[in-house]
């Protein structure tokens, strides 16, 4: 197949680009309105205990607060005249806003509890309603024209609405600034790397095709699913890095043909058989990582699989049929607008890779158990990590909804964005209901629980209901609020939830657990338990895809243990730095827990772009093996061929990852780091180290496979088909002799 692309590419090149045009103008055009489909949101499983709770409050009580309105006094006393008249006029017209629900106020008659301890602040409370878009769209349009300096009273924005929309707008300026830095540095490094302003083009061919492909893909998709709005940005960053790894990969493969003697034809040949097969096998390998994403239920996940799979594989698509067309179109043209160190880096080999494979092979275990040692102490943090939730900490100290979210944890007594919410699916006799909130608020970890029958503590009925209690009640349902004990940690809430969950539910129905902690609770195992799965399906698919790109069940295994090595040690120095909080000044977070979303993310991203590079090496490794080369002079000049692409690429595509870092969302900035961080160490420690060192330790056992699976290799395994000639990927000569390399 891939020598048919380069025939087709070499007798109808012009065709094939005018189809090529056609089609990427086609997918922009579609693409364009990908971006009114995607959506804000979706870390929570749908299905969870959690969810289902926040839907039943929803229809039968109006839905929670997700909407908290701080009010404070310029002056004077909550109720001054003024300050009375401004926080009525603001209920008044909150409660008249068809997309509020369920609007509360300290101006409300029993509205005296929604007041700070000093007696200067008030808050105002509301539901928006809605699906996840329309939340962020009301509450945008709410807190613009509310929020700040409203005469005699400053009013802020918080809750859970609030803080979204925050999140969702420190993220996108983020990430305006991090392409800002990335996209101009990374084309003038493209420059640098090619020598050649042409050559340094064809890359971002790539990357441009597969992004509007992907946007199109993502249109087509958001018009029958949930995707999440952060999947453009995940689109933009892979699409360029992919087109970075496989441009360098086939444009540097082309001009090493040409430079060797080949003509045009054939050294497009060779590259589409030889090249054209790494690129398929890469792409597969990132496809069977971040087809791992589909298993988990929030789409937030499931969303970076839809955008990554089709990136990659319209990448790939890209590369095998667009940019071999362009190189016969330019042929030795490929060279033009050359710089003045243009021709040591179109040299075929990189002599200080040669020197440190060889270094390494000589004596392995010198050389490779330091460089492990290194990796494994940087991945010992990971024994004590723990794993939450975005939560206000995520945001910089000055962002409002944090700043309000502060106050109520401090100054409100009750406020605390801690509350659990209980709701019962069916009708709960009196005192049925009495004796469970009794048995709740004497659990560990409640302070109180309010319900429609009164105010429990310790075990018994502290106060008769009032209005604010009397509302919590429906002939159908049951809400109940339960306050944890003020200052709780993170953990100790989450036991709450799991104690309470553990309690006989009131009534025929079932009692469901919601709020923030019991949303952590459900994700935690929502991913905790497709977990096995989702590793499970990327090592065994990653194994199969490297026994036929190899025939070796060693290569393989040496591949995984590697790839875990090094991406064990870049999450574990994340965890030090994001979980533990070394570096937060320097870095300006607040350390937390380490997101569970992100974590996963990083790791299908991180684990498919190392097989990217895994796979790049071993097929020349491979190739030269076949051709006949001892396996030490096969490794030794696989990586002297390979080693200045792989760098060159991770170099790259660290930029844009390490470009996240310049943001004030912590989350983004962990993940840019650790992103960054591991495929470095992948480029250089792994690759230039680790790999050279095991492929000397294992010898020619390095390609071993049992005779069943080597008859089962040569029936199904892909095969490169060299050319003859002047255009064969190697001389067998020149393989055969150690003075080749």
């Amino acid at each position: 197949m891939l020598r048919r692309i380069a025939e087709l590419a070499l007798h109808r090149p012009r065709a094939l680009l005018i189809a090529s045009l056609i089609a990427v103008v086609a997918m922009g055009a579609i693409g364009f309105g990908a971006f009114g489909k995607l959506q804000a949101g979706g870390f929570e499983d749908p299905d969870a205990p959690s969810s289902r709770a926040q839907t039943l409050i929803a229809d039968k009580f109006g839905g929670e607060d997700n909407l908290v309105l701080l009010v404070r006094a310029e002056s004077g006393s909550l109720d001054s005249a003024a300050v009375r008249e401004a926080g009525e006029k603001l209920t008044k017209e909150l409660k008249a806003n068809s997309q509020l629900s369920h609007v509360s106020s300290y101006w409300d008659a029993g509205g005296s509890a929604l007041t700070s301890r000093d007696g200067s602040q008030a808050l105002v409370l509301a539901h928006v309603r809605g699906d996840s878009s329309d939340v962020a769209d009301h509450t945008k349009e709410i807190t613009d024209e509310w929020s700040g300096d409203q005469g005699p009273v400053d009013v802020r924005a918080g809750g859970g609405a609030a803080l979204n929309n925050d999140i969702s707008e420190q993220v996108s300026a983020d990430l305006a600034v991090a392409e800002s830095i990335a996209v101009p540095l990374t084309l003038v490094l493209l420059v640098i790397a090619f020598g050649s302003f042409v050559a340094a083009l064809l890359p971002l061919a790539i990357g441009l095709i597969a992004i509007l492909g992907t946007f199109a893909e993502l249109f087509v998709l958001g018009s029958v699913t949930d995707v999440s709005v952060f999947s453009v940005n995940l689109t933009t960053a892979l699409g360029l890095g992919l087109g970075i790894d496989y441009g360098l990969l086939i444009v540097s493969r082309f001009r090493e043909r040409l430079s060797e003697g080949d003509d045009v034809g054939d050294a497009l040949r060779t590259t589409v058989t030889t090249a054209g097969r790494t690129i398929a096998f890469s792409a597969a390998t990132v496809v069977a990582a971040l087809a791992a994403l589909l298993l988990f239920p929030p789409f937030f996940l499931r969303s970076f699989a839809y955008a990554g799979i089709g990136v990659v594989a319209i990448a790939a698509m890209a590369a095998l049929i667009v940019v071999p067309a362009l190189l016969a179109v330019l042929g030795h043209r490929v060279n033009k607008g050359r710089l003045p160190w243009a021709d040591a880096v179109r040299r075929p080999d990189a002599p200080m890779w040669g020197r440190l494979a060889r270094t390494v092979m000589r004596r392995p275990a010198l050389t490779a158990l330091p460089v492990l040692a290194v990796l494994l102490l940087a991945a010992s943090p990971l024994l004590g990590a723990r794993f939450g939730m975005p939560d206000e900490r995520v945001l910089p100290e000055d962002a409002q909804s944090r700043q309000v979210s502060s106050v109520l944890d401090t100054q409100f007594p009750g406020g605390s964005t801690e509350a659990l919410q209980i709701v019962t699916t069916a009708g709960v006799p009196g005192d049925e209901l009495d004796a469970y909130a009794g048995r709740i608020s004497g659990l560990d970890g409640v302070a109180r629980v309010q319900a429609s029958s009164g105010v429990y503590a310790d075990g018994k009925k502290a106060a008769p209901a009032g209005p604010a209690q009397a509302a919590l009640g429906k002939p159908d349902a049951q809400l109940l609020t339960v306050t944890p004990e003020r200052g709780s940690a993170a953990e100790e809430r989450q036991d709450t939830v799991r104690s309470i969950r553990d309690v006989a539910a009131p009534g025929s129905g079932e009692a469901l657990v919601g709020g923030r902690d019991a949303q952590l609770v459900d994700t935690k195992a929502s991913i905790g338990d497709r977990l096995p799965g989702a590793i499970g399906m990327v090592v065994g698919s990653t194994f199969v895809l490297l026994f036929l790109f190899t025939g070796s069940v060693v290569q393989p295994l040496r591949a995984l243990l590697l790839n875990t090595v090094s991406l064990t040690a870049s999450i574990g120095a994340m965890v030090w730095i994001f979980q533990d909080g070394h570096l937060s000044s320097a870095l300006g977070f607040t350390a937390m827990p380490m997101d569970t979303s992100m974590t996963v993310l990083m790791f299908c991203i991180v684990f498919g772009l190392s097989m990217d590079y895994e796979v790049f090496v071993t097929s020349r490794i491979k190739e030269l093996h076949d051709s006949g080369a001892p396996n030490a002079t096969a490794v030794t000049r696989g990586l002297s061929r390979t080693g200045r692409i792989v760098t060159m690429a991770a170099g790259l595509l660290g930029v844009s990852f390490f470009a996240f870092a310049t943001s004030e969302i912590s989350f983004l900035q962990m993940f840019g780091l650790g992103s960054g961080l591991a495929i470095l160490i992948d480029a250089v420690a792994v690759r230039g180290v680790l790999v050279p060192a095991a492929m000397r330790l294992l010898g020619r056992g390095a390609w071993y496979a049992p005779r069943v699976l080597r008859k089962l290799h040569s029936k199904v395994g892909l095969e490169e088909t060299p050319s003859e000639g002047p255009g064969a990927p190697e001389s067998q000569a020149s393989e055969r002799t150690p003075a080749g390399v």
